[in-house]
């Protein structure tokens, strides 16, 4: 693999999209099954760009689960090393979505394939060309992966890849809400790019302004921090620079992955112009805005069509649109 191969770990999943938008779960006629989970989602977009993505993960040895599989590689997301097990099933996540596209969640994952994923499963030598490790906060409740994540992310630390951080909260997956701000808060200071969006921030931080927050995100590691506000905008900071992007104005008709394309389509752009890890310090606002304005425009494309993978543009979309 070249040094263009991004590296994402964490859960693949079954997003069951219902039929019908602007009801509540007990209203939904019926639902349809579309492959997602945020690490799998952030590869796709990833890939659909052109950019060589691998998944870090476990399915289940049942239907769902080879169904993942199948469909990742026909979206060009290498599955090579993606084992799997018939001791837990395959995640399914049930979707309601709202009328303005906003989505709720109800998960089977009790445990899940994934989560059985261990630190014996990951080999360093994996990383040795890869360009960027990205995970969420999913997959680091107390398990087999979360040791995995540790795993993979000194590995790919050691190698000198971009370490991307999208914590990316799901509360039903947390009973212990404070569990969970305390592990972000324990992940952060190890990722070199960190997305947080509107929504996470507050709870978080604390803070209810981004630039009160900056302060407690630029800890440890952490180079670059992409504010994202949906329809409002994105906005990107280094310690030394600062852009802002309006989002795209659309009717949405599926929020779902949205988020992960942002990350995965700024990724890509970061892998296409060379950036490393080194590099992420030094960007310019007039480049971090054309980041973002790109990024926006993949996301309001995905937005107005179902699901999550299946919803992003190709290169060649984005170019014409």
């Amino acid at each position: 693999m070249s040094a263009t191969t991004l590296f994402s770990i964490g859960e693949a999943l079954i997003d069951m999209i219902p039929s019908q938008s602007g009801c509540a779960f007990a209203e939904v006629p019926a639902f349809r099954p579309r492959i997602g989970g945020a690490p799998a989602n952030v590869c796709g977009a990833f890939a659909a760009l052109g950019g060589r993505a691998a998944l870090l993960t476990q399915l289940g040895d049942d239907p769902f689960g080879h169904k993942i599989a199948h469909e990742l590689a026909a979206h060009g997301i290498d599955v090579s090393r993606v084992p799997f097990t018939r001791q837990a099933n395959t995640a399914l996540a049930f979707v309601a979505l709202g009328a303005d596209g906003n989505r709720t969640f109800s998960f089977y994952r009790n445990p899940s394939a994934d989560l059985l994923y261990s630190a014996s499963q990951i080999d360093p030598a994996w990383f040795r060309d890869a360009f960027a490790l990205h995970f969420c906060s999913v997959s680091l409740v107390e398990s087999p992966m979360k040791a995995a994540h540790d795993a993979a992310i000194h590995a790919a630390g050691e190698a000198g890849a971009i370490i991307s951080f999208d914590p990316n909260l799901r509360f039903p997956l947390w009973p212990d809400h404070d569990a969970l701000r305390r592990t972000v808060l324990a992940y952060l200071p190890r990722a070199s790019v960190l997305k947080i969006s509107d929504e996470e921030l507050a709870f978080l931080t604390g803070a209810g302004d981004i630039e009160a927050a900056l302060p407690q995100l630029f800890a440890g590691d952490v180079q670059l921090v992409l504010y994202t506000c949906g329809g409002g905008g994105a906005h990107a900071y280094t310690r030394s620079a600062h852009a802002f992007a309006q989002g795209s104005k659309v009717q949405a008709v599926d929020t779902t992955g949205a988020g992960d394309g942002f990350i995965g389509s700024f990724l890509w752009q970061l892998s296409r112009d060379g950036v490393t890890r080194e590099g992420l310090a030094a960007l310019t606002p007039s480049r971090l805005e054309q980041y973002l304005r790109f990024s926006n425009r993949f996301c309001g494309l995905s937005v107005q069509r179902y699901g999550a993978i299946d919803s992003y543009p190709s290169l060649s979309e984005m170019e014409t649109d």
